[in-house]
């Protein structure tokens, strides 16, 4: 399935083994971006009609995706999201705490809100994030409430209001 509609090879078969070519492999991931594109805008709360538009608009008009496949591919966005959510956190000896300012709009105005993220080091020395959260601020109730949910292996992307 691509985002011009269902495409069919006929692979050619050869003595010695099979034939794979890298083409389909670069056109598999192609796609993979678009799906992850497609459920970005899915996330951001653009419509599934506004989506196919915008994209009709960017590639043209022999595009043809539906609503039906934007919400596939918000599915396949939220299935990853919760299995990094539920993923073993393991042994994690180091543990850095930082947060940034971000823009984001809340009730049709923009406010500064701050990404709280956990970012762990594990025993053979690679980092690793462990959550992320917006809040308000970085007021000691926010980092309390997202250290707790961390440690707990709850929800560790999500909202602080």
């Amino acid at each position: 399935m691509t985002r011009v509609g269902e495409l069919t090879f006929a692979v050619p078969q050869v003595r010695n083994g099979g034939f794979y070519s890298s083409a389909l492999e670069k056109g598999t991931r192609t796609e993979q971006a678009l799906n992850i594109a497609l459920a970005e805008m899915y996330v951001q709360g653009v419509s599934t009609r506004k989506v196919t538009d915008i994209l009709v608009k960017l590639l043209g008009p022999q595009v043809s995706i539906s609503s039906t496949q934007v919400s596939r591919a918000a599915e396949q966005l939220d299935a990853g999201l919760a299995a990094w959510r539920e993923r073993p956190l393991d042994e994690t000896p180091y543990l850095f705490l930082d947060a940034r300012y971000e823009r984001v709009r809340e009730a049709g105005r923009l406010v500064d809100c701050a990404l709280l993220v956990a970012v762990g080091m594990t025993t053979d020395g690679r980092r690793r994030v462990l959550g992320a959260s917006v809040a308000l601020s970085e007021a000691e109730v926010h980092w309390r409430d997202f250290l707790d949910r961390v440690s707990n292996g709850s929800k560790l992307i999500q909202r602080n209001d």
